[in-house]
């Protein structure tokens, strides 16, 4: 299997940048979905972003938010990818990769659980993320569904990952790759640069 792909998520600071994509993660996420302590603006987001090398992919972060808000958002951000943390639609997703972002899009773990199989099946031809109930809230979730029958296409684990755990996560799931954000903080939305080092170590060790 090739090496777990990682993504750190709700970066706000050029010193969190810049620790993450030394330890050798390969996404940064910035969030853009309004209300939370990660939310950063997106000239925020294109400044710190300008520091980070062309093989790491950048992510804007998006939860039911007009489309065309999103596609302008992530313009202005500069990011390579749109991660969508809502009810969106597969023709969203279209209309994001038409406008030249690759996409990712995040369901609660129960939520695809319970996705008719040909719905799965168009899904699971693009990237998905499965995560929490409460994206960014740090809880763990059943997983056993998903260890009998995981996604068919890439997809990555989130919810409740820390450096302590997500190499036995890996282990057992074998996701393409994990998503981590609350789970390398010092407190709710302030990173910890030692966590961060210590969670991508631990998942590119799998």
């Amino acid at each position: 299997m090739a090496e777990t792909y990682v993504k750190i998520c709700g970066l706000r600071t050029p010193e969190t940048v810049a620790a993450a994509v030394d330890a050798g993660a390969d996404a940064i996420g910035f969030v853009f979905a309004p209300g939370g302590p990660r939310t950063v603006t997106a000239a925020a987001a294109r400044a710190l972003g300008e520091a980070v090398p062309a093989d790491v992919e950048t992510v804007g972060v998006f939860r039911n938010q007009p489309i065309g808000e999103v596609i302008a958002t992530a313009r202005a951000a500069a990011v390579t990818t749109v991660q969508l943390h809502g009810d969106e639609t597969r023709g969203d997703v279209r209309l994001l990769e038409d406008a030249g972002f690759r996409t990712l899009r995040a369901f609660s773990a129960d939520a695809y659980n319970t996705l008719p199989a040909d719905d799965k099946a168009d899904w699971e031809a693009g990237r998905i993320l499965l995560d929490a109930v409460e994206p960014g809230a740090g809880v763990t979730f059943d997983a056993s569904a998903i260890q009998a029958q995981p996604p068919r296409g890439f997809w990555l684990l989130a919810g409740g990952l820390t450096p302590s755990n997500v190499g036995t996560l890996i282990a057992t799931l074998r996701p393409h790759g994990v998503d981590v954000s609350s789970g390398v903080e010092s407190s709710r939305g302030v990173k910890d640069i030692g966590l961060i080092r210590a969670f991508v170590h631990a998942a590119k060790m799998q």
